[in-house]
């Protein structure tokens, strides 16, 4: 006769935990999974906002170690870019296709002050603007990432009943 098998035999009891066990790890690990994405999901948008800001820094960096100033004209002012028209001190006149750096404010045909890396006349920022402009609305937006998502995932990890022993 199977342990299976019999009227009245109880199971014993490993295999009752065992069979009980897929249920209670299927209920908590969905849950424990979402907070755990929430979580992951915070982390990697911190490191890119920060990622962001140091590349800021980076051609900020760039530019102060070759700086060219030169005037120049703004063309075309849109959601996700500014496009401009400057000449460098050789005559030849550039206009960016990754835009200015740092353009809030611009409007088309304005005639601004910028600095460029005459390494690479294609890095340009609006003068007198850097990367610290960047360091308070990353700030603000990795706080309000974090205190967006930290509650439901630790609300989804309370709501299991579990205590990080079992599992």
């Amino acid at each position: 006769m199977s342990v299976w098998a019999g009227a009245g035999r109880r199971l014993p009891e490993v295999v009752q935990q065992t069979v009980r066990a897929p249920v209670w790890v299927i209920r908590i690990s969905w849950r424990r999974r979402l907070g755990a994405a929430l979580l992951a999901g915070a982390a990697v948008l911190t490191f890119a906002s920060v990622m962001a800001l140091l590349g800021a820094w980076r051609d900020d960096a760039a530019i102060d170690a070759r700086t060219g100033r030169a005037t120049a004209e703004v063309l075309s002012s849109t959601f996700g870019r500014t496009i401009i028209r400057f000449a460098t001190p050789d005559g030849v006149v550039r206009s960016p296709q990754r835009g200015v750096l740092y353009p809030r404010g611009l409007e088309q045909g304005q005639l601004i002050r910028v600095e460029y890396d005459v390494a690479n006349p294609d890095l340009v920022r609006v003068g007198d603007r850097g990367f610290e402009l960047g360091v308070l609305p990353t700030a603000i937006t990795v706080a309000i990432i974090w205190l967006a998502l930290t509650p439901p995932a630790l609300w989804l990890r309370r709501r299991c009943g579990c205590d990080g022993d079992r599992m």
